[in-house]
């Protein structure tokens, strides 16, 4: 009614007056509400905890996942690296080239490793290898390097349980390093013969290893004088092994030697004398006979023991027999016959000879025969009885 009576200025005064006064309660009510809401300063705002029996989402049934088993991360494959000037790293594959007088610095990953290195430097390396475990890695330092470090370098890892550790020889690491030298075309060695058996059934490897791998190598024989031809068949090459008989023969046998040439410069390397050894295929075959297998108290006895194979090949017979045990002495007769035409096969025998045979030599009579791929052992049996009593006239 107040209103009413006021002019029309006066009275939208008043009305702006009241609408600025109720944007400012609603102000101040909103901002009372927040600070109620707002938490405590370093204290959590404490989650509602929903009713058993109900859920908090959505009426559904949920189905809990079952939890997958995380599966452990594979260990590093481990690998070489050679450390070079000024902190660069370069990945070494099968075989890498230093010069002499220079150091070699290989990093392999992996807590602990071990190393295998060439004989020479096993034997006596001069105070000059050193080797180092870090945390992850080892390294292997070689200084003052020589034509004569050239070979073969191995990082093993290595499994350990408390003290006890072993290598883990299929996740070794290997790098055939060469150490080219200016005066020696070929790794010294201080053998002037090495002697080296020709195996029928094994290829034989004259190493002629040569500190670079730029040499070119060739195979010599020394009487006659002539270059043994190399076919890759027969006879092969490689550079980190040397030349490699697939198949010895009795004609591979003899001296030999390698001549390895590098611009100006021709070397000879040691000699190497080949001696042919006829290798068996398999273990003796023997067999055991007595004659004869009862005997009277007073005669002899023989028991032979033979063995039919290839020619050449040598059979060596031991013996076990009840005299032994009384120390009876042992008398053999050994002997080598050819069998058949062509004298492809031959047949070795040894026979145990007892001269008047006593009680104490009844028993079990065993032979073994063996070559250079095993043994084989037979046994018979001898019975002696007593000497037959003359009949009377």
């Amino acid at each position: 009614m107040l209103m009413l009576n006021l002019s029309g200025s006066k009275r939208r005064l008043v009305l702006s007056t009241l609408l600025i006064c109720a944007v400012i309660l609603e102000l101040a009510y909103c901002q009372k509400e927040a600070e109620e809401q707002r938490t405590t300063p370093g204290r959590k705002p404490k989650p509602s905890k929903p009713k058993l029996g109900k859920s908090t989402k959505s009426p559904r049934a949920v189905t809990t996942k079952p939890k997958v088993k995380a599966t452990p991360a594979a260990p590093p494959q481990t690998f070489l690296t050679q450390v070079l000037n000024r902190g660069k790293f370069k990945k070494v594959g099968e075989s890498v080239s230093v010069q002499t007088g220079d150091t070699l610095e290989l990093r392999c990953r992996g807590s602990p490793v071990q190393w295998s290195v060439p004989p020479y430097l096993e034997e006596d390396d001069d105070g000059r290898l050193r080797i180092v475990q870090h945390e992850r890695y080892g390294v292997l330092t070689l200084v003052n390097t020589t034509g004569a470090d050239t070979g073969e370098y191995t990082c093993y890892p290595t499994y350990c349980e408390d003290t006890d550790c072993r290598k883990e020889y299929d996740k070794a690491v290997k790098v055939f390093v060469f150490f080219p030298d200016p005066q020696e075309l070929f790794v010294p060695s201080s053998d002037y013969y090495e002697v080296i058996q020709l195996r029928t059934n094994w290829p034989t490897v004259l190493p002629c290893q040569v500190t670079s791998p730029e040499a070119k190598v060739t195979l010599h024989r020394e009487f006659p004088p002539v270059e043994v031809a190399v076919d890759g068949t027969e006879i092969s090459f490689n550079v980190k092994k040397g030349f490699t008989i697939h198949r010895p023969r009795p004609y591979h046998a003899g001296a030999l030697y390698c001549v390895a040439s590098l611009g100006n410069l021709r070397q000879s390397s040691t000699k190497y004398m080949l001696i042919y050894v006829n290798y068996p295929m398999a273990p003796p075959a023997p067999v055991i006979q007595a004659s004869p297998s009862s005997v009277a108290v007073g005669e002899n006895l023989r028991v032979s023991c033979s063995v039919v194979g290839e020619q050449d090949v040598v059979v060596e017979f031991n013996w076990e027999y009840p005299g032994q045990q009384i120390g009876r002495p042992l008398y053999t007769q050994e002997s080598v016959s050819p069998v058949g035409e062509g004298a492809a096969r031959q047949q070795s025998q040894s026979v145990l000879l007892v001269d008047e045979a006593r009680d104490v030599d009844q028993g079990t009579y065993t032979c073994t025969a063996q070559n250079l791929q095993g043994a084989k052992s037979v046994s018979t049996t001898v019975k002696v009885v007593p000497k037959a009593k003359p009949k009377k006239p």
